[in-house]
């Protein structure tokens, strides 16, 4: 088998993130890169915050996923700086987390304060009537949120 990179890349790129299955990690962004060493590959990430707890299975999943490609000798390194921020996400990942019903983040983050929007619109309904019930949803990069029109909740995953 000859090791290439963009091959490498392709497999490394199509994992599922295990929180959110409907995003891969390059969907996510935390595909940071993937490069080849007299046929060793190296698959670099950087998980959407220092102590997200699915960065471990996620380095399995993308050993798991090369090894099956017949890719014999891979390493993945987990790097914290730059950190990992939305504006990583795809378009392409964004629009899967609308479908799926989480509300994508919006705009991109800059230096200073973190923005807290006014309000985010429902994936259900699309209705801008919404609150955030709790700053933490079912991972900590996602807030609940509550939409006032059809009563439905959401998460949000947040602008970071």
């Amino acid at each position: 088998m000859v090791i290439t990179r963009t091959g490498a890349w392709s497999v490394a790129a199509s994992v599922a993130d295990p929180e959110i299955p409907v995003l891969t990690i390059a969907d996510l962004g935390i595909l940071r890169d993937v490069a080849v060493d007299a046929g060793r590959v190296v698959v670099t990430i950087t998980p959407t915050y220092s102590g997200c707890p699915a960065v471990e299975a996620i380095g399995d999943d993308v050993v798991r996923a090369l090894a099956e490609a017949g890719f014999e000798d891979v390493a993945v390194r987990t790097v914290l700086s730059p950190a990992w921020t939305t504006d990583w996400m795809s378009d392409a990942g964004k629009q899967k987390l609308l479908d799926y019903g989480i509300a994508p983040p919006t705009g991109h983050r800059t230096a200073g304060p973190i923005a807290v929007p006014l309000s985010v619109r429902c994936p259900q309904c699309g209705s801008l009537d919404t609150r955030e019930l709790t700053r933490f949803g079912s991972t900590a990069c996602k807030a609940l949120h509550e939409c006032r029109a059809c009563l439905e909740p959401f998460d949000h995953f947040k602008s970071l």
